[in-house]
């Protein structure tokens, strides 16, 4: 491909999603990934879609809803393209209440979320205990329905192979650069980590930083369970044999990526939550830097004083989760002009 209408310099999951939506609208497309195809925060191992409460409603959080009521049709078309499946299903999410007061305050929730989830998914306390969930302090439950699970690698894997059958480019450099890559045309950065601290350094703010996480995956065939939220932890089964848990929200840290005893400790927490995890063997473990916004919420929008240049960064915990949302919103704006980004998420 001698040129191209966009150039999407990272190939992580709000990069790749942006690429796609693109590409699937007409636009020819390269990605340019310094590295390869998951070797960033995207290549991660938990891939829990969960929404925010339904309460305190926001731009944020109603930008979120739309976005995981996007999902499924999103991915599924990701999948018929690609011939690759990036692990999707909604099948929920229990998380245990600790007292009295928690459900009081879950059974508010659930009354908000009729309204504020627009009847597509619901917010229920109920009474349960087996071998995937464990125990609750009080024996109930929240269930929520709109949460869902999706395999980051096969994930990142899919998009890729999507763009690449639709007649875009996706260019792997594995450390191949000998200088920095400067694209010209209309470029977007989805740079993760590294993206926010040439963000900051450029426009002589701080708006971002990197966050080092860690999860691992265990050997457990549990795929047609709900994910677990128990204490912070998510326990989120996939759908080939395996579950994930994760992840630790690090400020400082000596080693990028490698694992150490705190992620032992969050697999000890795991196999407590969950009695089917007990002797369930650890077969993976993954450490990483997720890039987090000064704002807590995703950074995208024209980059101040670039005249054709984007930015859709800062995705940090909820970047799968947020793709298929910020992929269109992303699309509108570098193809079209439509500028439909929230107030809150736009880079000043």
């Amino acid at each position: 491909m001698a040129t191209a209408d966009i150039i999407v310099m990272g190939g992580g999951i709000f990069g790749l999603a942006t690429a796609w939506e693109c590409a699937r609208r007409g636009a020819r497309v390269r990605v340019i990934e310094r590295d390869r195809i998951g070797a960033g925060s995207s290549g991660g191992l938990v891939g829990a879609l969960a929404p925010h409460v339904p309460e305190n409603w926001n731009e944020k959080k109603n930008f979120q809803l739309d976005s995981l009521l996007m999902a499924e049709g999103f991915w599924a078309e990701v999948r018929e393209r690609s011939g690759i499946d990036p692990g999707y299903a909604r099948l929920g999410r229990l998380q245990p209440l600790a007292d009295t007061g928690a459900v009081a305050q879950a059974k508010r929730r659930a009354e908000s979320a009729r309204t504020l989830w627009r009847g597509a998914a619901d917010w229920r306390v109920e009474r349960g205990e087996d071998d995937w969930r464990g125990q609750s302090p009080t024996g109930l439950w929240i269930h929520d329905s709109l949460s869902a699970r999706l395999h980051p690698r096969q994930a990142a894997a899919a998009l890729a192979a999507a763009i690449r059958e639709t007649g875009g480019e996706v260019i792997e450099m594995r450390g191949r650069l000998d200088r920095p890559v400067e694209p010209a045309g209309k470029v977007l950065w989805a740079t993760g980590a590294q993206g926010l601290a040439d963000l900051s350094t450029d426009l002589c703010r701080p708006v971002g930083t990197g966050v080092k996480g860690q999860a691992a995956l265990l050997a457990c065939a549990a795929e047609t369970q709900p994910q677990l939220f128990v204490d912070g932890l998510h326990i989120v089964p996939h759908g080939d044999g395996t579950v994930a848990v994760g992840s630790t929200s690090e400020r400082a840290w000596q080693d990028d990526s490698a694992t150490d005893d705190q992620l032992d400790g969050l697999i000890d927490r795991a196999r407590a939550a969950c009695p089917m995890l007990t002797d369930a063997s650890v077969i993976d473990r993954w450490a990483g830097i997720r890039p987090r916004a000064s704002t807590r919420a995703p950074l995208l929008g024209a980059w101040p004083g670039r005249e054709g240049h984007y930015v859709a960064n800062g995705g940090f915990k909820i970047g799968f989760g947020m793709a298929p949302r910020v992929a269109e919103v992303m699309a509108d704006l570098i193809l079209e002009g439509r500028d439909a980004i929230p107030a809150g998420f736009r880079l000043r």
